[in-house]
């Protein structure tokens, strides 16, 4: 009789694995703008990525809630947010490689993809705190709307070191960015944003007073805050420390209890002539902020794409240690199925979010146009596929997927996160239509699918329904989703075309382009070289 209390048929950890050397899929979407395979920063982040050390870190993370302190013992406001130590662990080593504004100042080739592949590689060890590290990102862009305060907080928003003082920013070795945007009456309408800012001097310097409902990683040094000034809804860079050492009025009003991660903190804050400083004109507020929220959208596909990543290979890798009915899972047809499926709807996205990281480094104002119809199209698509994508892969593992020390459920509360942050489903797929009325917008999608046209009649033929669709742009709102489904499913296909496996291309193509698909994971034609494909998936 075998003993009933010996440990047997569980996966082993996953543990001393390179992320970045495994993932195939991502070396194929790479390749095409930048030769980074020996890169030795993403190498050292891969390797970290798959350490025991990170993944140590990770859950005790989330597991230590962060606490608000809006009080010191003596009565004082303070307004403060206490971490984990394993939050901070995970904030210098993100801080230290640079996946925050170091871009923006960096003369090395492809910045900006270099950083995209190890932003998607770090979010795989925990997603919280990637929250700051993107905002921190997309706030140089906006900034640059005025010399003086780009000036002034670019350099420290570019620095490698992760310095949590509270301090001025001309006293700080490097600094971190947050936003606020939403109000309750609001929501992504925030034009009816109801904070004032009234002016206070000649330098552009006004104080705010109002309320935000969301206000992200309130912990952090300075936000870009939207606020009606007397010619119109206006941005300003509100620091936590002004100049002179005093804080900044900034009252914590309570820490959100969210779904998704733990980790990170997000607050209700209240602005009680709280000084903010001009970004842009007066009236110009969306306009000025929305180079933020474009550049947080191309971490929110990045996000989506890692976390879809992530629960691939966790997937993958339980499936092949774990047996059921005479042999392993992963070698069952039914599961080898599901396994190839996960696995082209990963590099997928993954193609597709380096695509868009790539024409971030380009000056051709035909990139700019890409970037236009491109970034509404991933962020609807990618990010609405990821909770479907995850609960299929923790279904891979069962009951032990259902259990908070696996990691899945995590990577399940967190899936829907970045599908609403910076736009729901309906605010991307109508920012679709609004690019798709510039034609230059819609002639960089057609030079995407240009250039495999011929190659799969399939692909084609998909092309061709978009088209007929657009014929009735005019009136296309009500069937805005769709629209928006096919042309991203169209986009990702001719980019697996070119830079995939053919395997991986046809799986794809005839599955979601050819027939009338469902979405459902583990219908592949019986054709599909499955083996071949989830091989490819785990290295």
């Amino acid at each position: 009789m075998a003993d009933p209390f010996a440990v047997t048929n569980q996966a082993p950890p996953l543990r001393g694995v390179n992320f970045f050397t495994q993932d195939a899929a991502l070396g194929d979407a790479l390749r095409p703008y930048a030769d980074l395979a020996d890169d030795p920063g993403l190498r050292r982040i891969g390797e970290l990525a798959g350490s025991e050390e990170a993944r140590a870190h990770a859950l005790p993370a989330n597991h230590n809630l962060p606490v608000l302190r809006t009080h010191d013992r003596y009565g004082n406001r303070i307004d403060e947010v206490e971490f984990h130590p394993s939050w901070h662990w995970l904030m210098e080593q993100a801080v230290g490689f640079g996946l925050q504004a170091a871009p923006w100042t960096s003369d090395r080739p492809s910045p900006h993809l270099t950083r995209a592949a190890g932003f998607y590689l770090w979010s795989q060890v925990e997603p919280g705190h990637g929250c700051p590290i993107s905002m921190t990102y997309a706030a140089v862009p906006a900034l640059r709307a005025d010399e003086r305060l780009a000036k002034e907080w670019v350099p420290q928003l570019a620095s490698t070191e992760y310095d949590v003082r509270r301090l001025p920013v001309a006293a700080k070795s490097g600094v971190l960015a947050g936003m606020g945007m939403t109000e309750k009456q609001g929501g992504s309408d925030v034009r009816a944003n109801l904070t004032t800012a009234t002016p206070v001097g000649d330098d552009g310097e006004y104080q705010l007073n109002g309320h935000k409902w969301f206000c992200s990683a309130p912990q952090v040094d300075v936000f870009l805050v939207l606020a009606q000034a007397p010619d119109g809804l206006s941005c300003f860079v509100v620091p936590r420390v002004l100049a002179d050492g005093n804080r900044n009025p900034f009252a914590l009003q309570r820490l959100k209890d969210k779904l998704g991660n733990r980790s990170n903190a997000s607050s209700e804050v209240e602005f009680h002539g709280t000084i903010g400083y001009r970004l842009g004109d007066e009236g110009a507020g969306v306009r000025t902020i929305i180079e933020m929220v474009a550049a947080t959208r191309l971490d929110c596909v990045l996000g989506s794409a890692a976390l879809q990543r992530k629960a691939l290979v966790e997937a993958i890798w339980h499936t092949q240690h774990r047996s059921a009915f005479g042999g392993l899972l992963a070698d069952k047809p039914a599961m080898q199925n599901v396994l190839a499926d996960l696995a082209i709807e990963s590099e997928a996205a993954t193609a597709l979010a380096m695509r868009l990281a790539a024409a971030v480094d380009s000056s051709d104002p035909k990139e700019a146009a890409f970037r236009r119809i491109a970034l509404p199209l991933a962020k609807f698509w990618v990010c609405k596929r990821t909770p479907f994508m995850v609960a299929e892969a923790l279904e891979c593992l069962g009951g032990n997927g259902y259990v908070e020390e696996s990691g899945l459920p995590l990577l399940y509360r967190e899936s829907p996160l970045n599908s609403i942050w910076e736009g729901s489903g309906n605010v991307n797929a109508l920012d679709v239509l609004r690019a798709l009325r510039r034609p230059e917008s819609l002639e960089a999608w057609l030079g995407e699918m240009a250039a495999v046209q011929g190659a799969d009649a399939r692909l084609d033929a998909a092309v061709n329904d978009v088209l007929q669709a657009l014929a009735d742009i005019e009136n296309a709102e009500a069937g805005a989703r769709r629209l928006a489904a096919q042309m991203a499913l169209c986009l990702q296909g001719s980019l697996l075309v070119r830079h995939s496996t053919p395997a991986v291309a046809d799986a794809f193509v005839a599955s979601r382009l050819a027939n009338d698909w469902g979405g459902v994971f583990g219908t592949l034609p019986r054709t599909t070289p499955f083996d071949q494909i989830v091989r490819r998936a785990i290295g």
